[in-house]
C-alpha cells in the first residue's frame, strides 16, 4: 500500500532533520554520505565533473566503494555535466541505475547514489545536495587553509634556515613578503611546549608580540617553538598610565610562561640579524637552565665568543682543518659540494642524528656524508669528541667576519696546531672563565664528572661507569652542572666543544 501524503510529509521531515544534525559534525560529508548509503540502501558518493570520485561512506579514495558502483557514479557524473543538467537517472540495462543530482558547488561536484531501493530515492537527493553542498564547501574551504598554512609555515622555516646557514640577504628577501620583515637586531626564544599545543602557543605569542615576532615551529625537535623577536618587543614598555606607580606590563617570556604554564622559555642576548645561529645557541642554553627555574625562563648570560681564541695563525690553522672540504669536487653533479659539506657539519656538531630533520634529508644519506667527512678530514668526527671540538673551533672561525682578513695578513710560517692555537694567553685567560663556575660550584663532584664526561666522549653510559655511579646519577650530576654553568650539555646544541677545549687548553684532559 502506498504511503500517505501525511506519512511522506513526515518521513521526509525526519530525513531533512537527520541530515541536519550530521552536518554539525566534524567529518560531515562522510558521515552524511554514510547515512544515504544506508537510508537508501545503494553506496553514495562525490564525484567531480572529470569522474574522479571525490568522497564516500568512508571518506576520500573509500575502499568501501567498489569499483563497478565507482565507475557506474563516475561514468553517470561525467555524462549529466556533459548535458549541464541539474539531475537526471542515468544507467539501467545491464547496469544499476545511478541517481546524480549536482551540488552548488565551484568546481561542479555530483552526488550520485547507485541502484537505490529508496522509491523516494529522488526527493531525499534534492534534500541532501543543499546540506551537503555546504559542507562540502567548508570541507574544502578548510582543507586549502591548511594547505595555505602548511605553506606559510615551510616558507617561515625556509627563513630560519637562510639565516642559520648565513644567507641573511636572501632570507629578508622572503621575509619581506610574508611579513614581518626581520629586524637588523633580534632576540632568540626557544619556549618548549607539548606538541600538540605549538600552533596555538604560536598563535598566541604572535597576537602578544603583536605581530613583530618571527615563529617558527622548530623543525628539529617537536616540542619546540622559535622565535625572533626586535628587542624592543622583548622588554617592559614605557608604561603609558599617568599614574608614576602604575606597574610596567610584562616581559614577554613572563607573560608567556604566565599564560601557558607548561612553557619553558630561554631568551638569548640581543644580536645582529646575521648573528642568528649564535643567538639560537644561547637560546638553548638558556633554556636548560629555565627547565629547572622555578619561574621557568631564563636568560642567557655566559658568552660563547670563541673568536678571542684566534690571531692570524688560529685562522690558517681553522682553513688548514678544513681545507680538504674546501678543495673537495665532487665526483657527481648530484653529490654534496664543499659549501654543502660544511653545513652538513655545522648541523650535525650542533644537532646530531637531528641534523637530518634540520637539512631535510634521509638518515642514510646524514650517515654516508659523515663517513665521507671521516674521510676528507682524516680524523674520525663521527665518533671522537676531540675531532669534534676541533672541527667546531674550526668552523666557528672560518666562519668569523675577521677571518678573510687575518688569513690575507697572516705572516709566513710553520702550521699552526691546535695546541698552539690553545697556548695563548688569551685561551689561557678564556678557559679559566669557561671552568670558573664549576670550580666554584658546590659540590665540586661537577667538575670531575664533566672532566669524566668529556673524557668519556660525552657518552652518558661510559660516564656513568668510570664514576662508579647509576646512569641516572651521572645525569643528574650533568644536569646540576648544566644549572651551575647556565649552559646546555645533555641537549644539542651543548657546551661539550667548548669545555673540551677549554680543559684541554688548561691541560686538564
Amino acid at each position: 500500500m502506498p504511503a500517505s501524503p501525511s506519512d511522506v510529509r513526515a518521513d521526509r521531515a525526519d530525513n531533512v532533520l537527520a541530515l541536519a544534525r550530521l552536518a554539525s559534525r566534524r567529518g560531515a560529508v562522510r558521515d552524511m554520505l554514510g547515512w544515504l548509503t544506508r537510508r537508501t540502501g545503494g553506496p553514495a558518493v562525490l564525484v567531480g565533473d572529470t569522474g574522479r570520485v571525490l568522497a564516500g561512506p568512508g571518506g576520500e579514495h573509500d575502499p568501501a566503494v567498489a569499483r563497478p558502483a565507482a565507475d557506474a557514479a563516475a561514468d553517470a557524473a561525467v555524462e549529466l555535466h556533459r548535458r549541464g543538467a541539474p539531475s537526471a537517472v542515468l544507467g539501467g540495462g545491464e547496469g544499476p541505475p545511478v541517481h546524480v543530482i549536482a551540488l552548488d558547488t565551484d568546481p561542479s561536484t555530483y552526488l550520485a547514489v547507485i541502484g537505490p531501493d529508496d522509491p523516494h530515492c529522488g526527493m531525499l537527493l534534492a534534500d541532501a545536495a543543499r546540506t551537503l553542498a555546504l559542507c562540502w564547501r567548508l570541507e574544502q574551504a578548510e582543507r586549502a587553509r591548511r594547505r595555505i598554512e602548511s605553506a606559510e609555515e615551510h616558507s617561515r622555516e625556509a627563513v630560519l634556515h637562510l639565516l642559520m646557514v648565513g644567507s641573511v640577504p636572501a632570507a629578508q628577501r622572503i621575509a619581506g613578503a610574508l611579513r614581518p620583515a626581520l629586524p637588523a637586531v633580534v632576540q632568540m626564544y626557544v619556549i618548549e611546549c607539548p606538541h600538540p599545543r605549538r600552533r596555538e602557543i604560536a598563535r598566541r605569542i604572535d597576537r602578544e608580540a603583536g605581530g613583530a615576532a618571527w615563529i617558527v615551529p622548530c623543525p628539529v625537535r617537536p616540542n619546540h617553538v622559535l622565535a625572533l623577536v626586535p628587542p624592543e618587543t622583548t622588554g617592559p614598555a614605557t608604561a603609558v598610565s599617568v599614574d608614576p606607580h602604575a606597574p610596567l606590563p610584562e616581559s614577554l617570556d613572563l607573560l608567556i610562561v604566565r599564560l601557558v604554564p607548561e612553557c619553558r622559555v630561554g631568551v638569548s642576548a640581543a644580536v645582529a640579524l646575521r648573528d642568528t645561529p649564535t643567538a639560537y645557541e644561547q637560546a638553548i642554553h638558556a633554556l636548560a637552565v629555565a627547565r629547572n627555574a622555578p619561574e621557568r625562563r631564563a636568560g642567557f648570560g655566559g658568552d660563547v665568543d670563541v673568536t678571542v681564541l684566534a690571531g692570524p695563525e688560529g685562522y690558517l690553522w681553522a682553513s688548514e682543518l678544513l681545507a680538504p672540504c674546501l678543495r673537495h669536487a665532487p665526483a657527481r653533479r648530484a653529490d654534496p659540494g664543499p659549501q654543502e659539506l660544511l653545513g652538513t657539519l655545522g648541523s650535525w656538531l650542533s644537532f646530531g642524528g637531528a641534523a637530518s630533520r634540520h637539512l631535510k634529508i634521509h638518515r642514510n644519506t646524514l650517515a654516508a656524508r659523515l663517513r665521507h667527512l671521516d674521510e676528507l678530514l682524516g680524523v674520525e668526527v663521527s665518533r671522537s669528541l676531540a675531532a669534534q671540538s676541533a672541527a667546531w673551533l674550526a668552523l666557528r672561525l672560518h666562519t668569523a667576519p675577521q677571518a678573510a682578513a687575518a688569513r690575507a695578513h697572516a705572516p709566513p710560517g710553520p702550521a699552526a696546531t691546535l695546541d698552539t692555537v690553545l697556548g695563548t694567553p688569551a685561551a689561557g685567560t678564556w678557559a679559566r672563565f669557561q671552568l670558573r663556575p664549576l670550580e666554584e660550584a658546590r659540590p665540586t663532584a661537577c667538575l670531575e664528572t664533566v672532566r669524566t664526561w668529556l673524557r668519556a666522549d660525552a657518552r652518558l653510559p661510559a660516564a656513568a661507569a668510570a664514576l662508579g655511579i647509576s646512569l641516572p646519577g651521572a645525569r643528574k650530576r650533568l644536569t646540576r652542572a648544566e644549572d651551575v654553568l647556565g649552559r646546555s650539555l645533555l641537549t644539542a646544541p651543548s657546551a661539550k666543544y667548548e669545555l673540551w677545549l677549554a680543559m684541554r687548553a688548561l691541560g686538564s684532559l
